[in-house]
């Protein structure tokens, strides 16, 4: 049952909606009176029953209602339930802004107030401007797919072990774990903030103008920098004291930046983007919402689909499902109810599931215990960077095993800037609770070593280009023929089934390719997320997909093949603004101290004593804290926009225990990222950092030779 004003509620029913179940969901009068596009939008797949909590009789519905599910979607500090008490074997999942912890508990902040608290905000456009707040509901999407994760993890644990459980999702926590890409820095002492449309770990990495628009170039190698040298004919610079290495260039991306102006500047974008493809360097146009709608791949994937109002006659076309593009066999509903249409359908089943638990005396079919929720299962991962690292982590938080499979010399991010002893802290916080093999998988005698661990293996996810591990003999029949149960993810920019195949991405590119760079503007430019959004949001919806992979595979006995594309996956993050949505009036402040951003326009905060608009921006001699006491004394709601590691040393992150700390067997310490899947009876728990490379090799091997013997 999907309960709460929240638009991570009305996410994560969605993707339940989507997955299969059957989701009721409780509208008030008035919210489908309109009959818009937008209602259809969030409850298409689900039933409706509409009701009025101020009436008792309709209060007493939504509580039975509420009694009756077997998942209860809720956010309590924007929609209050009363006292509603969860039943036995009930998953009762609450989505607030704080979570149920910490000095902020309760308190109803919106997305662009997370975004600030959270250091996003301060991550996101020009380093000599304001901040700029990611132009879609970022924390809001982000927690309601986490969400559906925890839901169907604990389902698991229900189906397993017979017991209900609560589950505590944060927009913050959602938002903190979205910056690895920045903590490193906080973990030095050194200052992480904005960085445009660069990026703060690799160079180059940039937008640039062509003839007829921007093209974006991303590399993140030192082989991606030698072919783009070779490509702009200076193979001088491949080498060049100062270019060779990519700690170098990101200390001198200002001067490469201006060589590739110079080269973008004579060619249109569309002759960029082929030459650059022709040497495997990531790049692609900033498309706008209206030019997805004629995006290829997009239209190829099957992720454009037709959304009919049957009340108002209107119809539009919108994002699809991310899931179902991933998992063919799912075919979600498209069905859009009218309000209150399914109230005699869910009164019946209200009384059908009282009656049985009446019978079944209410009894709790088991008990918690200590065992995380995935105990028991291996996965296996080759991944780099975010996505599949991302995956991996988490699903090594709820109790896998994971080996992290990493070619010769280690996965590319291993050295990274800064870093402690051989490894960088982006690689670490990237990679907890995983252990390092390191194979050649060129070479038979590894493949074989691979065959047989995958045969042991419940999961393999990786972010390869697409088609790299079908090259290597490891195509999805083939990786059905070793080991029929293991549900195998694949991510990648476009997915394995792509109109544009092998085409490497990196998150900008996606990012651009996605609306999300259309939507995110600084000062009028378009301007990428500061955090990798596309790759977390890919990330996101491929550990989901594989949950559900694990739970269809219990239940069918065979295992799935599931291709998350990245691009998919940010466009459906979108889909909310495809239809016209009225987006949060929020204005950046600065102040003697900092930023803050306000939920207001600017002429109501033009009547706030001190405050000077200029053309470009407000300003305030007050001090951010002192800001947001005048502001909420004139009814506006507002917070100081965190650095990183202001957010990181906050009261709330200390709370919510947002950075772990666990040591290697080297005796050296590492900062970690927690799980933001806060399961009640089964709790996730990070548990160590990645260790060297290869750690794991000799025992793995000498496991599978006694399985073998």
């Amino acid at each position: 049952m999907q309960h709460g004003a929240r638009l991570a509620v009305s996410v994560c029913g969605t993707l339940l909606a989507q997955l299969g179940a059957e989701v009721a969901l409780v509208e008030t009068p008035g919210t489908g009176a309109a009959n818009t596009l937008r209602r259809a939008a969030q409850v298409r797949g689900k039933r409706s029953v509409t009701l009025r909590p101020d009436r008792p009789p309709d209060r007493a519905a939504r509580d039975a209602l509420m009694r009756a599910a077997d998942v209860v979607i809720t956010s309590s500090d924007a929609s209050p339930a009363d006292e509603f008490r969860a039943q036995p074997r009930q998953i009762v999942c609450d989505i607030t802004a704080f979570g149920a912890s910490g000095p902020l508990l309760g308190l109803p902040y919106a997305d662009a107030l997370v975004q600030a608290m959270s250091g996003l905000a301060d991550t996101t456009g020009n380093p000599q401007d304001a901040p700029t707040l990611i132009g879609f509901p970022f924390c809001e999407v982000s927690a309601g797919i986490y969400a559906a994760a925890a839901i169907v993890t604990a389902h698991r644990v229900r189906r397993t072990r017979g017991i209900g459980q609560s589950i505590d999702i944060a927009l913050f926590d959602c938002a903190f774990g979205a910056l690895p890409t920045f903590l490193p820095f906080h973990v030095i002492g050194k200052p992480a903030t904005r960085s445009g449309n660069q990026h703060s770990l690799a160079a180059p990495w940039n937008a640039y103008s062509a003839s007829g628009g921007w093209v974006l170039i991303c590399t993140a190698t030192d082989e991606q920098w030698r072919r783009l040298c070779g490509l702009l004919g200076r193979e001088d610079l491949a080498r060049a004291d100062g270019f060779a290495s990519n700690a170098e260039r990101v200390a001198r991306r200002t001067e490469i930046d201006a060589i590739l102006q110079n080269w973008t500047r004579t060619l249109t974008v569309r002759e960029c983007i082929e030459q650059l493809s022709g040497v495997d360097i990531a790049c692609g146009p900033i498309l706008t919402l209206e030019q997805l709608q004629k995006e290829k791949n997009l239209a190829h994937r099957g992720m454009l689909t037709p959304l009919d109002d049957p009340a108002s006659g209107k119809s539009a076309l919108i994002p699809g499902s991310p899931l179902a593009a991933a998992i063919p066999r799912l075919a979600p509903s498209l069905r859009v109810p009218q309000p209150d249409e399914d109230r005699a359908y869910l009164e019946q089943l209200i009384a059908s599931r009282s009656a049985a638990r009446a019978y079944d005396g209410g009894r709790d079919g088991g008990q918690a215990g200590s065992a995380p929720p995935l105990q028991g299962l291996r996965v296996l991962e080759i991944g780099q960077y975010t996505t599949a690292p991302l995956v991996s982590r988490q699903l090594g938080a709820l109790g896998a095993e994971v080996f992290k499979i990493e070619a010769p010399g280690g996965e590319g991010s291993r050295p990274w800037p800064p870093v402690q002893g051989n490894r960088g802290y982006f690689f670490a916080f990237s990679n907890s609770d995983k252990r390092s093999i390191e194979l050649d998988l060129r070479n038979e005698g590894d493949r074989v070593l691979f065959r047989k661990l995958l045969r042991k293996s419940d999961v393999l996810v990786e972010n390869l280009k697409p088609g790299s591990l079908a090259r290597l003999g490891f195509d999805a029949n083939a990786l059905r023929s070793l080991n029929p149960r293991v549900v195998y993810c694949g991510i990648s920019g476009f997915g394995m089934r792509s109109a544009y195949p092998g085409r490497p991405a990196f998150d900008t590119v996606v990012q651009a390719m996605s609306g999300i760079m259309d939507l995110t503007r600084a000062n009028g430019v378009p301007t990428k997320a500061g955090i990798s959004a596309a790759d977390i949001l890919g990330g996101e919806i491929g550990l989901l997909a594989i949950l559900a992979g694990l739970e269809m595979r219990d239940a069918s006995g065979e295992g799935d093949a599931i291709d998350v594309s990245m691009q998919d996956a940010a466009v459906w993050a979108t889909s909310y603004l495809w239809l016209d949505a009225p987006r949060e009036r929020s204005v950046m402040v600065r102040c003697a101290d900092g930023f803050v951003c306000a939920e207001s326009d600017r002429a109501r905060l033009a009547s706030l004593p001190g405050l000077v608009v200029q053309a470009t921006e407000l300003t305030s001699s007050l001090s951010r804290n002192a800001f947001v006491e005048a502001a909420a004394c004139a009814g506006i709601m507002s917070a100081p926009v965190l650095t990183v590691s202001e957010a990181a040393l906050s009261p709330q992150a200390m709370a919510r225990q947002l950075i772990v700390e666990k040591s290697t067997p080297d005796g050296r310490k590492w900062p970690l990222l927690n799980c933001p899947l806060r399961l009640g009876a089964t709790p996730p728990a990070v548990r160590r950092a990645i260790g060297e490379l290869g750690e794991a090799n000799e025992e793995v091997q000498l496991a599978l030779t006694l399985e073998s013997a």
